[in-house]
């Protein structure tokens, strides 16, 4: 589940999840040192998985691995009293794993005051035994994984039954909510900020990436894309991380787990997981920043519920390109700059691992198009299509199909496997 601070609905009933129990392996992994509640550190740790890579200043230049996580214990009773009770009025978003909520800690008050911090709670539903294991994936990913866009791990709750992660709070909300969300409070995105949001996911993706055993994140989408108050983007729910293959292998084999619609052919129809594997996902969330439409939809007309599926052919045509463009833009993009974001986004839905290209060399081609600050273009745009856009993406070009309809959150089954 994505932490979708400002979504309304529920927006991962699409997964590949398939069932999981929580085993006592699964539990051993998880100590605490500490078992303090009010604010003191812990130090939870499980298998020492990580391994930095030679010259690690280079490789994180601006994020760091920590040995161990050093996370707070937070009581059940603080959690609770900072929502509120958890009430009905502080709920940000919920999914599969349970609601995350919005919260204030404050030493000596719960009131909404300049001296509280606004955190968000994500509390597990005491039913998921999937859950668990994701909640586990959490603490030991972010516990330790520390980087300007990846959202940050407070801390974490755990008492008998009860399982919460608290995060900080993300102001602006998910890159989805800001691309399908509909209402007068949805603010579209300008280009500039399209683009700075995609070099940001990007460095976090990257980062993942660097160490000499990688970090695959498996689960890349615009739901799991938060925004900060300034627009900066942070990869957020770790749940469904892996760890990458060793240096003799190219893959790691694991049940298929994460979204349809982002999730990687190969690993769809096999199973193997890759470190580009991630890339694909990646440039699905690139064609929906071009385009305003959702990866998956069944509103659609047949033969174009598949986003990339459908649209794929069409990236290296600047004649399509330019029609299949999000009209919220309203024309006011660079068009080169347009061209080269859809050709680098082919190339990352490569149909093999092999032909993808790496997260870091993503991160320089998406840095070199800021760099070259080509001045959005500004056309005139018909309203009707605007206001058409605006209200659920209806009927956004009538005389092409390259704007259907859009919304819903269709559900597949999935053979579970080994």
């Amino acid at each position: 589940m994505g932490i979708c601070w400002s979504s309304s609905s529920p927006t991962d009933n699409h997964s590949l999840t398939t069932s999981a129990n929580m085993s006592s392996a699964g539990l051993s992994q998880l100590t605490t040192t500490n078992t303090s509640s009010s604010g003191n550190s812990s130090n939870v740790s499980g298998n020492s998985r990580f391994s930095v890579a030679t010259g690690s200043e280079e490789a994180y230049p601006n994020g760091q691995i920590l040995p161990h996580p050093n996370l707070r214990i937070f009581s059940f009773s603080e959690l609770k009293a900072a929502t509120r009770n958890f009430r009905g009025d502080t709920v940000l978003g919920e999914g599969g794993f349970g609601k995350v909520y919005k919260g204030w800690l404050d030493e000596k008050s719960t009131s909404k005051n300049s001296s509280s911090t606004v955190i968000a709670v994500k509390k597990l539903n005491s039913e998921s035994m999937q859950g668990f294991e994701e909640w586990q994936s959490e603490v030991n990913f972010l516990g330790r994984l520390s980087h300007p866009n990846l959202v940050k791990l407070l801390g974490y709750c755990w008492e008998e039954k009860e399982l919460l992660l608290v995060y900080e709070f993300m102001q602006k909300g998910s890159l989805e909510n800001h691309l399908f969300g509909r209402g007068s409070a949805v603010q579209s995105l300008p280009w500039d900020i399209r683009l700075k949001i995609s070099i940001g996911a990007a460095r976090g993706l990257a980062f993942l990436h660097a160490s000499d055993r990688q970090v695959i994140y498996r689960d890349f989408k615009a739901s799991n894309i938060l925004l900060d108050g300034s627009y900066n983007a942070k990869i957020s729910d770790f749940g469904l991380a892996k760890m990458g293959p060793t240096a003799s292998q190219s893959h790691v084999t694991t049940r298929v787990m994460g979204t349809y619609g982002y999730a990687a052919p190969e690993y769809v129809a096999t199973g193997h997981l890759y470190v580009k594997s991630d890339v694909y996902g990646f440039g699905v969330v690139l064609v929906e920043m071009l385009t305003g439409l959702r990866a998956l939809d069944t509103n659609r007309p047949n033969g174009q519920h598949n986003l990339t599926d459908w649209i794929k052919p069409h990236l290296s045509d600047r004649r399509k390109l330019k029609i299949m463009m999000d009209v919220r833009l309203e024309g006011k993009y660079p068009s080169k700059a347009a061209v080269q974001i859809a050709q680098l986004a082919l190339t990352c839905l490569g149909p093999e691992p092999k032909t993808r290209p790496s997260m870091k060399e993503v991160l320089e081609t998406l840095e070199r198009i800021e760099s070259a600050d080509e001045k959005p273009k500004e056309r005139r745009v018909n309203p009707t299509r605007q206001t058409a856009h605006r209200h659920g993406q209806q009927h956004l070009h009538h005389r092409s199909a390259l704007h259907p309809r859009n919304g819903g959150h269709p559900s597949y089954p999935l053979p579970q496997r080994a």
